[in-house]
């Protein structure tokens, strides 16, 4: 095991890493921009290092200082978190010539799913179901209206070297197409400096399903059975549980086999995720990859009893996964609320400002991943996520009850959460019965 590893990010996600190296006995370094001074995860490390101004670009997107500073720790690897670097394989090459371990999986396997057209093409060589659509990238209208017509309407338009929900809108005839085109291309270009696109067919009200993944250095891959991470808005999750309602046994087995050949076929090693859309007759269909830990990865890890952030650790030091397929079951049901500084009602605008009273309740079957405490003051300048709340239950509607009691228990003061939303979604009809498409909340405002 490391004696000593950075952590290349902030907020909750720096937290987590920075309590599993505690775990294992391994010494942290905490680096942060001019808006992080005061930050817990910088509290919580046994070292910490400023690397630049608050806009990201300026210090944790600035590889060359992060790189820097490991070295002149005396760091052994970097565990990157999600966003930022994390997905990064410039970072992760760096990292390799300058004999640091990059905690997460080789540069090639996350260029291979980083392109999207790349990734729908090997996946469909590996014998992936992927959604109907075209495979490579494409540049001219012309070429998009053949191609939306062959696939039928509506189809969904999408950056090519995309994620996040960016740079992706839906196009229902062949005027929408030529907007959704023109917007995509500029996205694409200005988030991914690549503007080229392709579609797929829009599947109407899909869930949005994915199966957690750990594989060694030599290959051997297991699944952690599935998250649904159907509540979104605007591309964005919102609300994950685990298992899903939707998923049976046999579509667990066949969904968890296809996310292993997923993995296998570009030589995946470390923690991934792999998501899928599915439509109501059960198709389900590969949408990317995600080489990286998960916003969402505390639900599988309260129904199986596996610490992913740990077993990174573990594997990326060299170890073997010890884990056996048949052993992974699922114990119970957790449920999932992302806490953000924003105002319901003012549509979901950021919430900046002092956190001047910040109470989460102690309780059975409860989990805080919390980024902040009180006296903190939320920057600007940062993703808004403030923590994410994980309630286990032995059966869906006790996981649903406690995180009620949870969230009507939390007390924060000095800016405006989601809380509210929250409380709304989880007590909804809709909500209880598990009928949680990707259009949940739009059918919670009707409701």
């Amino acid at each position: 095991m490391f004696e000593k590893v950075l952590v290349a990010n902030r907020g909750e996600i720096a937290v987590r890493v920075i309590k599993a190296c505690q775990k294992l006995g391994v010494k942290t370094v905490a680096v942060y921009s001019d808006a992080d001074r005061e930050a817990l995860h910088v509290q919580m490390a046994d070292e910490s290092y400023h690397i630049g101004p608050p806009p990201v670009a300026q210090s944790y997107l600035n590889m060359d200082k992060i790189v820097e500073v490991a070295l002149g720790a005396g760091v052994q690897a970097i565990h990157p978190g999600y966003g930022l670097l994390a997905e990064n394989a410039t970072f992760a090459r760096k990292c390799r010539e300058k004999g640091l371990i990059f905690i997460g999986p080789k540069p090639e396997a996350m260029e291979a799913m980083g392109f999207k057209v790349k990734a729908r093409q090997i996946m469909k060589e590996a014998g992936v179901p992927i959604v109907p659509g075209n495979v490579e990238g494409i540049r001219d209208l012309e070429r998009a209206r053949a191609l939306a017509q062959d696939i039928g309407y509506p189809v969904m338009v999408k950056a090519s070297a995309g994620g996040g929900g960016i740079g992706m809108q839906i196009a229902r005839d062949e005027r929408e197409l030529e907007q959704a085109f023109k917007i995509c291309e500029a996205r694409a270009k200005a988030y991914f400096g690549d503007p080229s696109l392709y579609l797929e067919k829009y599947i109407e009200e899909p869930r949005h399903i994915e199966i957690q993944v750990l594989a060694d250095n030599e290959g051997y891959t297991v699944h952690l059975n599935e998250r649904e991470c159907s509540v979104q808005r605007r591309h964005q999750k919102v609300i994950e549980e685990a298992p899903s309602t939707f998923v049976d046994p046999d579509m667990r087995r066949r969904m968890g086999a296809a996310a292993v050949r997923s993995a296998q076929a570009i030589g995946y090693n470390n923690a991934g995720t792999v998501e899928f859309l599915v439509d109501p007759d059960k198709n389900f269909y590969f949408l990317e990859m995600n080489t990286r830990i998960q916003v969402e990865h505390p639900v599988t890890e309260m129904i199986t009893g596996v610490d992913l952030v740990e077993w990174q650790l573990r594997i990326a030091s060299g170890e073997l996964l010890t884990l056996q397929q048949e052993e992974i079951g699922i114990d119970g049901h957790a449920i999932e609320s992302r806490i953000y500084a924003e105002d319901p009602d003012k549509k979901f605008m950021p919430s900046p400002g002092k956190i001047t009273r910040w109470q989460v309740p102690q309780m059975e079957g409860f989990r805080a991943d919390v980024g902040v405490y009180e006296g903190y003051t939320v920057s600007p300048y940062y993703d808004p996520l403030l923590a994410k709340f994980v309630t286990w239950g032995e059966t869906r509607d006790e996981a649903i009850d406690r995180m009620v009691l949870a969230l009507e228990s939390t007390v924060v003061e000095g800016i405006k959460t989601n809380i509210p939303f929250h409380l709304k979604a989880l007590k909804s009809r809709l909500f209880r019965e598990g009928r949680t498409t990707t259009n949940f909340i739009d059918q919670l405002k009707e409701e």
